[in-house]
């Protein structure tokens, strides 16, 4: 392991909150359509059977089960499966927890503490589960809505059958799609990693050394090691997987030396991969592949982390979760204190803004605030045509909710637009109301949610992120020492190959994080810089060694250490 001393600790210095660039627009997602057509059709059919035998009461707890839909779009099938079934169980307790509070007490007081430690709860197991969009927040809208209805103890489990019914629905809604295309979702991950790859080999040849090649870079490595985990998730390892796993090399070699990448092949493999036809064959296959699919064997052999690391003392989820549940508690009894009849939204409002720093947590609560300011305009506009019946009420929330899907990847703030009026119509279910009433109170909550949620970001400090890029910087250096001590060997390099690109990838996570903290000691920057310098040249020199006549230490083609030399300079 490195020697080098750790960095000194310098005066504290306060970053400037920026403004320029939050509400911008960017490009959404290449699947947003999956989880926004799922959660349609998983939410419109327990609705519509709620509808015909006149129980439209009891469709928030259906709808639970089916916003289950909204996650793991990004899985490979056999991991889908397991994950949804982790959602799905994960809003059955967070439920579970909600009714049975509110049939023991209707002291708000009380209930919005329950409220701020379950959402302080989810937000740290959907970190470390990295179960990804849309995260905690639905969970935290759910339970904190329960926690304030009405509710006796005899009516917790018919409540708990109607989630765990429309998540069995939402369940077999996302699985569909495998009779179709059953290796969709590894395709999709392995055509971007090939992309990335090629965005950065272009970026290098137009500019070395300047700051969009380094952002091309870690994008470029994070899509490889993206496409790496989907692979290793994907269960059984048939030709297609395999002929994938070698496309991903070639992003990899790509991404080591991109002065020798071929963009245009590796754009028209990504291409390849878009549609339903076979997955294409790189031309001129290499004898030292046959080490690498090995070493995707001994990978798989190999033992997990368990989820119990990553909540363990000093992991860097826990102050986040503080300024979570110290957050949601604030705005809760601000709401209260306000007189406010519906002091969850304000819960809801805060617990929506946590980030892994406190500049995106400030994004996050100006694009929330401009969203729902927006999007009680639109309820506003929205509310005569659903309160011409229920049938009217439901295709209303069906059309936000899929609309809400299409923008939430373009921007936070637009998705919101939608998602505040669905919220809003969600509450009439069981009864119509003053739209007025509703539009007041959402904003009130929404302002007060906002501010004291930011102010809870300001005021728990993270002190341990600058910890954090330390041990992601011991962690990125052993891994760099772990690859090189394999080089001069026979032994099979892709495991220790993705380790490595995994601990930059954690590197670069954990500096960008580090960096977007409101207060926090000078960071090391040199010293990441040179990590993540020292530790590509090692992926360099495994690409090298795999890139061998026979794989096994032959010396490679001068152009390609050549290649790499030039762009080292």
């Amino acid at each position: 392991m490195s020697s080098a001393p750790p960095s000194p600790i310098r005066p504290v210095r306060v970053r400037r909150l920026p403004l320029a660039g939050v509400l911008r627009p960017g490009s959404p997602s290449d699947i947003w359509f999956k989880p926004a057509s799922s959660v349609v059709v998983a939410t419109a059919i327990p609705n519509l059977t709620l509808l015909a035998v006149g129980r439209l009461d009891l469709v928030m707890y259906a709808m639970a089960g089916g916003f289950c839909a909204l996650y793991a779009h990004n899985l490979p099938y056999a991991a889908r499966a397991r994950a949804l079934a982790w959602v799905v169980l994960g809003m059955a307790a967070s439920i579970g927890v909600a009714l049975v509070t509110a049939s023991l007490t209707g002291a708000a007081v009380v209930l919005v503490a329950v409220g701020a430690v379950l959402a302080a709860a989810q937000k740290t197991l959907c970190d470390a589960t990295r179960i990804g969009p849309p995260g905690h927040l639905i969970f935290t809208f759910i339970s904190s809505a329960s926690l304030f209805a009405p509710q006796s103890l005899g009516q917790v489990p018919g409540h708990l059958a109607l989630t765990l019914a429309g998540g069995a629905v939402a369940w077999l809604v996302c699985m569909a799609p495998a009779l179709l295309r059953p290796h969709g979702p590894e395709r999709r991950a392995t055509a971007r990693a090939l992309g990335a790859a090629a965005a950065y080999a272009d970026a290098a040849r137009a500019d070395a050394t300047g700051p969009a090649t380094e952002r091309a870079r870690a994008a470029a490595a994070g899509a490889v090691h993206a496409a790496w985990q989907s692979l290793l998730a994907a269960g059984a390892r048939g030709a297609a997987r395999r002929a994938l796993e070698r496309l991903v090399v070639r992003a990899e070699e790509a991404l080591a030396v991109p002065a020798a990448a071929d963009t245009a092949e590796l754009r028209g493999w990504a291409a390849g991969l878009r549609g339903t036809g076979a997955v294409p064959r790189p031309r001129g296959v290499r004898q030292g592949e046959r080490d690498e699919l090995l070493g995707v064997d001994v990978e798989l052999a190999g033992p997990r982390t368990p989820l119990w690391r990553r909540l363990a003392p000093g992991s860097p989820l826990l102050p986040i979760a503080l300024r979570t549940a110290v957050g949601c508690a604030l705005a809760g009894y601000a709401s209260l204190a306000l007189g406010i009849g519906r002091p969850y939204w304000a819960l809801v409002t805060a617990a929506s803004l946590y980030q892994a720093n406190v500049t995106l947590t400030w994004n996050r609560g100006v694009q929330r605030v401009v969203g729902n300011l927006v999007g009680v305009l639109a309820f506003a506009a929205v509310a005569p045509f659903a309160h011409l019946g229920h049938a009217e009420l439901i295709v209303s929330c069906l059309v936000l909710a899929f609309c809400a899907e299409a923008l939430m990847g373009r921007n936070y703030w637009l998705g919101t637009v939608c998602v505040t009026p669905m919220a809003l119509l969600v509450t009439e279910f069981a009864r119509f109301q003053q739209p007025g009433e509703l539009i007041v109170d959402r904003v009130v909550d929404t302002l007060v949610g906002a501010l004291l949620g930011i102010l809870a970001a300001v005021a728990v400090t993270n002190r341990r992120a600058g910890d954090q890029i330390e041990r992601a910087l011991a962690a990125a250096t052993l891994a760099t020492e772990r690859a090189e001590a394999l080089l001069a060997g026979t032994e099979p390099l892709e495991p220790a190959r993705r380790r490595l690109t995994a601990a930059l990838v954690d590197l670069r996570a954990a500096a960008d994080a580090a960096a977007g903290e409101w207060w926090q000691r000078a960071l090391p920057e040199q010293r990441v810089v040179d990590a993540e310098r020292a530790g590509h040249r090692t992926l360099a020199a495994t690409v090298r060694r795999q890139s061998g006549e026979n794989g096994q230490g032959t010396r490679p083609r001068a152009g390609i250490a050549d290649a790499w030399e030039g762009a080292r300079a």
